[in-house]
């Protein structure tokens, strides 16, 4: 990797218009049409009073798939999506129109053997009034770039979930076409949809979206702690450990250590694995 490029890249402004029938689409995709008689799961799908779901500002405004330009000398085949944290700072509307400011925050050397961890800052703003919205940390893992150098600051660590037995559990059903409904909001990555791509990359078929997965996560928050009202959603974070496969039941375990704090991961337990860990959600 060039570590001076890389730190040095400038990102253009990125302005992301979306309309009712996005913020519907992108609930679709990640749970919310689970209980289509519910009036709480309506909220998001009907235009009616409709609402966004929080995690939806992951993917508004994105920065594009920059990493494999060839300036960079990104190993960008071995590059996985590691963590993602959200701040809200203002509820997202259902529609409109707003600008994703872009920087690489900092670089961690893992070590030419370990790889390095990039971190990748978005604010995102109301392209109408200024009005912040969110802030977005994106950890990327470049299996291929150990040795290059540190850079920059890095957001603090995930830490350990409690010890003990969860005190909730939630599961929640994805569908074999929770892909290709979730890609339509903007991440057309083949690895979700090509089963010949997604062997080559060592997959036995294409796999879930890991913001799919973490907007499966805000699904679950929402229902669990926040009585569907999107504004008690105030921040997420969380630490990708397994691909989930369409069709997996997910297992989310909570524990809530403090009013406002709740800790959680994710399970599928049909292959006893670990999908998110070291989760950390804010919530009124």
């Amino acid at each position: 990797m060039n570590l001076d490029q890389v730190v040095r890249r400038h990102f253009p402004d990125t302005e992301a218009r979306y309309t009712a029938k996005d913020s519907i689409l992108y609930a679709l995709g990640v749970g919310f049409g689970a209980e289509p008689l519910d009036p709480q799961h309506l909220r998001y799908l009907y235009e009616e009073g409709l609402l966004a779901a929080p995690t939806f500002a992951n993917v508004l405004g994105h920065a594009g798939f920059w990493a494999r330009e060839p300036e960079y000398g990104i190993d960008w085949r071995k590059l996985l999506h590691a963590e993602q944290r959200l701040t809200m700072h203002a509820p997202l509307p259902a529609h409109g129109t707003v600008i994703g400011r872009h920087d690489v925050m900092g670089v961690r050397d893992k070590g030419e053997r370990s790889g390095a961890l990039l971190y990748q800052r978005k604010s995102v703003t109301d392209a109408a009034s200024g009005q912040p919205i969110c802030s977005v940390v994106t950890t990327l893992m470049l299996r291929g770039d150990g040795g290059c150098g540190d850079h920059g600051a890095a957001p603090p660590e995930l830490e350990p979930l409690p010890e003990g037995a969860p005190e909730l559990v939630l599961e929640v059903q994805t569908l074999e076409i929770s892909p290709l409904i979730y890609r339509l909001s903007g991440d057309l990555n083949p690895l979700h949809i090509d089963p010949e791509i997604a062997r080559i990359a060592g997959f036995e078929r294409p796999i879930l979206h890991g913001l799919c997965t973490k907007g499966f996560a805000g699904y679950a928050l929402l229902k669990a702690y926040c009585d569907f009202e999107p504004g008690r959603l105030k921040s997420m974070a969380l630490r990708f450990s397994k691909p989930v496969l369409p069709g997996d039941r997910i297992r989310f375990e909570f524990w809530q250590p403090q009013p406002g704090l709740v800790r959680f991961r994710a399970t599928v337990p049909a292959r006893e694995q670990v999908v998110l860990d070291r989760g950390t959600a804010e919530v009124a």
